[in-house]
């Protein structure tokens, strides 16, 4: 047993030669920090413990706001999506609908201009011949009817 725990030692001190050899390692305990944690072995033990229980659950919390963020894009895409096309086919409806109620408007708007214009064509014309007629002295007079003609020609035998 003892040689196994031998061997296990200087597996230990191998790898805590390599740590303590790497430069990133020594830059970090030649400044103000690494000497101080140095310095207070309790200190540097409290705050590795900490680092290593609080390394899950701020794991799992940035796991949590990456797929939240992700959710949340892919939600608003849909969202924007689904209003779009709700306000698409809104729009549709409204300009169907003006379109019909144009087409209705227009229609009534062309019978009555070709009514009106026939009444005042008409009104003009009529208004013209009474013009004419008291121009030339003659006032309009009904035209006889096949009743007064029937009279007349008994009168006349």
């Amino acid at each position: 047993m003892s040689k196994e725990m031998q061997e296990l030692q200087k597996q230990w001190h191998s790898m805590v030669q390599s740590i303590h050899s790497n430069s990133n390692v020594v830059a970090f305990m030649n400044s103000r920090v690494g000497q101080y944690l140095d310095d207070h072995p309790f200190v540097a033990l409290s705050l590795l413990m900490f680092i290593a229980v609080s390394a899950i659950p701020v794991a799992f919390f940035l796991i949590f706001v990456v797929t939240t963020a992700i959710m949340a894009c892919i939600s608003v895409i849909v969202m924007e999506g689904v209003v779009i096309a709700i306000g698409g086919i809104a729009l549709l409806c409204v300009l169907c609908g003006l379109g019909a109620l144009s087409l209705g408007v227009s229609g009534v708007l062309s019978v009555c201009y070709v009514v009106l214009s026939a009444l005042v064509n008409y009104w003009y014309a009529s208004r013209g011949q009474i013009r004419k007629q008291e121009v030339n002295g003659s006032f309009p007079q009904k035209s006889p009817s096949v009743l007064d003609l029937s009279a007349n020609n008994g009168k006349n035998e």
